[in-house]
């Protein structure tokens, strides 16, 4: 990756939850009011045109995918406050706008990504929006430094409890990597916790929704971005067993949670959710 090039794929997520801002009848399921603003103004003419494919299925189901992870863990963020934790470290930060809506004073905020891609995030904040004082950037090249090295070179407590959101992330992991990051959270104080997304391998999964796996999976791996990682609910319990508390929700338990009883709008589809490849899950310690 290029300095100052950034993931083609967080350019997307950021895009979607834009046209969620833009496109999608209330109430939203993700109220993001600087989803659209962070891309800057040359993003509009395209943020516009998206209303014309807005009801194409894979385009519905990914778009509420990406706003409903967002929401479930700034949900769990918002108990983990309550509870007295005030750091939040998103691994994998991309183009999340969380830390200029943040409603919990007190709450330090930490973007760990890719320098790369953490400097295009940084130059479009610039020109758009002002710093919170509340954030801090934590830019970490995962294949020559230590996220711990890096997290405490910014100001993080590794003695304090804090949230974690990974968001995005896992699938592109090597299993190794996975478990790295993941002994360092599972190394922090009680009263810790995670949230992150991971996607189902291929035999869990039914044939139509294999074929377009695979579709998806050729489109990311074209652009530099490939997966490789991939979980049934039980493998990845086996990975958790120093966290409590597990909560693993698939697209039926997210439908209830967040789709169910939308108003319906003449000729507009349905925001909900499609397949059973990916999967949302908190942690506690």
């Amino acid at each position: 990756m290029e300095a100052a090039k950034p993931s083609r794929t967080a350019y997307g997520v950021a895009f979607r939850r834009a046209t969620h801002q833009l496109h999608d009848h209330p109430p939203l399921i993700l109220n993001d009011p600087i989803a659209v603003p962070i891309l800057g103004p040359s993003a509009l003419p395209e943020l516009h045109a998206a209303k014309s494919a807005i009801d194409e299925p894979a385009n519905i189901a990914l778009r509420g995918w990406l706003v409903a992870r967002s929401r479930y863990a700034e949900e769990n963020l918002a108990q983990a406050v309550a509870e007295g934790v005030n750091q939040y470290v998103l691994l994998g930060a991309g183009l999340d706008t969380f830390a200029h809506r943040n409603p919990h004073p007190g709450l330090r905020v930490f973007e760990v990504d890719h320098p790369a891609t953490q400097q295009w995030k940084r130059n479009l904040v610039a020109a758009s929006l002002s710093h919170p004082p509340s954030l801090t950037y934590a830019p970490v090249n995962f294949e020559s430094e230590s996220l711990p090295e890096k997290l405490a070179e910014v100001g993080f407590d590794p003695n304090a409890p804090a949230f974690f959101a990974w968001l995005g992330v896992v699938p592109y992991l090597t299993l190794p990597a996975f478990r790295s990051t993941l002994a360092f959270i599972a190394a922090r104080p009680t009263g810790s916790g995670l949230v992150f997304d991971y996607g189902q391998p291929m035999s869990a999964l039914p044939l139509r929704e294999r074929i377009g796996r695979q579709i998806f999976l050729d489109r990311v791996a074209s652009i530099g971005e490939p997966m490789h990682l991939f979980f049934t609910p039980a493998e990845v319990a086996r990975e958790l067993t120093a966290f409590f508390n597990l909560e693993d929700l698939g697209t039926d338990d997210l439908n209830s949670r967040y789709f169910a009883n939308r108003p319906e709008v003449k000729g507009r589809s349905r925001l909900q959710l499609f397949g059973q490849s990916g999967r949302l899950l908190s942690a506690w310690l």
